[in-house]
C-alpha cells in the first residue's frame, strides 16, 4: 500500500515538474505583444504614426539658409527625390513659391457660398502647391500669378546634404525645363550620370554626375508624339542592369520603352485602355505613372495608376500576372502616385489617396502601410516620389505640399517593415 502511494507521489511529482518545464518554455516563447504588425514590438503606449521610422526635423533647412536673397521664398512643387548617399539628395521641383507667413491668418466667415464655409480651416492647408505655380511653358501666358512676386522659375533641381542645406544648384538647366517629373541615377553606372524625366516637356535628359555638361537628350522638348523621337508626357524611368532601362511614355501615351545605354530601343509594348477604372485586359492600361524593375528576377513592374493595379511583365513585354490596389471593389480611396522595388525584394508604393507608404511582396500580397495626411512634419499630402539611401533612410517628395521630407529609422524597428536599401551599386 504504502509502496503504491509513494508510486502515485512519485508520478503527481513528475507531472508537476513538467507542467512547470512547460509553462516556463511557453513563457520564453510567448511572441511579444504586437508582433507581427507593430513596428516596435512591445513598445507601451505610442503608436506608429511614421510606421518604423521617425522624422528628422528641419530637414531641409529653410531656403533662405542656403541660398541668399532666398528671405521669404520656399520650395515648390516637389516632383522627386533620390539620395546618391545621406550626403547628396538630388530634388526636382517646380521652381519656387513665395513662402506664407508663420502666423495663419484670421479666418473669414464665407455664409455666400453655404453654411459652415470658412478660410483658413482649422489644421487644413494654406494653400496645395501643385496649383500654385504654372507649368515651364506657360509662364507668360495672363492668369498663372504673379512671376517674381508668387512664384519663382528657378533652382528647378538641387543637391541637399545630410544636414538639411542646398550645397548644390543647377541653375544653368532652369531654362530647360517644362516640369521636371523624375530624377535618378544607375546603380550599374561607375561615372553616375543623372537622367531627369521632364513630363510636360516630353523629354528625358542625361547629365555628367556635377551637372555641367547635358550628355544626351531623349525625345524632342516641346513636341509631343508618338514615334521613336518623340514622347507625349513620359514619367519615370528605371534600370535594369548596366546594359538596359525602361521608361514609361506615361500620361497620355500608353507604351513601355525598353532601351540599351546607347539609347537604341530594345522593345516596346502597350496599349491604350477603354478609360479609367474600367480597364482589365493585360498590356492595356490608363497613366502609366510609375514603374520598377526586380533585377534578380528581371521583371517588369508598371503600375497602371488610373486602373488601380501593377501590372508584371518580362524583361521583353510579356505579360505575366498582376495585382490590383482597390482590390476588385471600385470608388475606393486608393490613387498609387509612384512605386519603386528596392533590394528587399518588396514593392513599395505612394498612396495618394490614403496618404499612405504602402508594401507588399513581389506576388503582390499586402504587408505593411504607415502614414497620415497632414502639413505637419512627417505628414502626407501628395507623396509622388520616394528614395532610400544606403543608411536606411526614406525620403519622400510631395506634389501637394510642396517639400521633401527625411526619415531615419527608429531604434528597434522591425526591419521588414521598412523601405529596402537601394540595390548594390559600383559606385
Amino acid at each position: 500500500m504504502n509502496k503504491r502511494i509513494l508510486t502515485i507521489a512519485a508520478a503527481c511529482a513528475g507531472l508537476l515538474v513538467f507542467v512547470l518545464l512547460g509553462s516556463r518554455v511557453g513563457a520564453q516563447e510567448q511572441p511579444l505583444p504586437g508582433a507581427g504588425f507593430a513596428a516596435i514590438p512591445g513598445q507601451v503606449g505610442g503608436q506608429d504614426t511614421f510606421g518604423p521610422y521617425e522624422i528628422v526635423p528641419n530637414w531641409p533647412k529653410p531656403m533662405s539658409e542656403s541660398l541668399p536673397g532666398h528671405e521669404g521664398w520656399t520650395w515648390s512643387v516637389t516632383m522627386d527625390v533620390f539620395a546618391e548617399s545621406p550626403d547628396r539628395v538630388f530634388l526636382v521641383q517646380k521652381g519656387e513659391l513665395v513662402e506664407f507667413p508663420q502666423e495663419r491668418p484670421e479666418t473669414i466667415w464665407l455664409p455666400q457660398l453655404g453654411p459652415g464655409y470658412h478660410y483658413p480651416n482649422f489644421r487644413l492647408p494654406l494653400r496645395q502647391a501643385g496649383g500654385a505655380i504654372p507649368n515651364g511653358d506657360q509662364i507668360d501666358e495672363p492668369g498663372n500669378g504673379r512671376p517674381g512676386i508668387d512664384w519663382r522659375w528657378e533652382h528647378c533641381v538641387l543637391v541637399i546634404d545630410r544636414e538639411g542645406n542646398i550645397v548644390e544648384e543647377w541653375t544653368q538647366w532652369d531654362h530647360l525645363w517644362y516640369r521636371p517629373h523624375d530624377v535618378e541615377i544607375s546603380p550599374y553606372d561607375p561615372e553616375k550620370h543623372v537622367w531627369i524625366v521632364d513630363a510636360d516637356g516630353h523629354f528625358m535628359a542625361k547629365f555628367t554626375n556635377d551637372g555641367s555638361e547635358l550628355v544626351q537628350m531623349f525625345g524632342t522638348p516641346g513636341e509631343p508624339g508618338e514615334d521613336d523621337n518623340h514622347f507625349r508626357r513620359p514619367t519615370f524611368l528605371v534600370f535594369m542592369d548596366e546594359n538596359t532601362f525602361y521608361l514609361a511614355d506615361g500620361y497620355d501615351n500608353t507604351r513601355v520603352i525598353k532601351y540599351d545605354m546607347d539609347g537604341n530601343i530594345l522593345a516596346q509594348w502597350g496599349q491604350k485602355g477603354r478609360g479609367a477604372g474600367q480597364e482589365t485586359r493585360p498590356g492595356y492600361w490608363n497613366n502609366v505613372h510609375g514603374i520598377a524593375v526586380d533585377p534578380t528576377t528581371r521583371r517588369v513592374f508598371v503600375n497602371d495608376r488610373d486602373n488601380g493595379r501593377v501590372q508584371v511583365f518580362d524583361e521583353d513585354g510579356n505579360y505575366l500576372h498582376e495585382w490590383s490596389f482597390w482590390k476588385g471593389r471600385r470608388g475606393q480611396p486608393h490613387d498609387i502616385h509612384s512605386f519603386i522595388v528596392t533590394s528587399d525584394q518588396k514593392l513599395w508604393a505612394a498612396d495618394q489617396g490614403t496618404h499612405k507608404i504602402v508594401g507588399y511582396d513581389l506576388q503582390g500580397h499586402y504587408l505593411y502601410s504607415w502614414g497620415s495626411w497632414g502639413e505637419y512634419p512627417g505628414g502626407m499630402w501628395g507623396v509622388h516620389g520616394m528614395s532610400t539611401d544606403n543608411e536606411g533612410n526614406f525620403y519622400t517628395a510631395s506634389v501637394n505640399n510642396g517639400r521633401i521630407q527625411k526619415f531615419s529609422p527608429r531604434a528597434g524597428a522591425n526591419p521588414e517593415f521598412m523601405v529596402g536599401k537601394p540595390w548594390p551599386s559600383v559606385w
